[in-house]
């Protein structure tokens, strides 16, 4: 199953956010094989970080819930919220993802 991750950050987090990524991404990259996306949430203006959009496949809630608890950011306290939401994707992607 696939579950989502909504994480917001903590106001005037940036230089923590940078602090932690080399962390984060070498966590992240142990589940690289399970992503079907991840990326960063921003403001209206395009490049103002607000937080991190994850979705990976897990067997259940509880692991995808253990995953997200020895993560990086989570675990610096980056995110001032947190959601995590099964999902079903219902439709092909067509845009939004540029090639790499």
């Amino acid at each position: 199953m696939i579950y989502t991750f909504v994480l917001l950050d903590k106001a005037n987090a940036l230089d923590l956010r940078q602090k932690l990524r080399p962390s984060h991404r070498a966590y992240i990259s142990q589940v690289a094989d399970r992503i079907a996306f991840a990326g960063g949430l921003v403001g209206d203006d395009g490049k103002t970080r607000v937080g991190s959009l994850l979705a990976i496949d897990f067997h259940s809630r509880e692991a995808a819930t253990a995953w997200l608890n020895e993560e990086p950011f989570t675990k610096g306290g980056l995110y001032a919220s947190v959601q995590i939401h099964a999902f079903l994707n219902l439709w092909p992607q067509n845009t939004g993802f540029p090639e790499q």
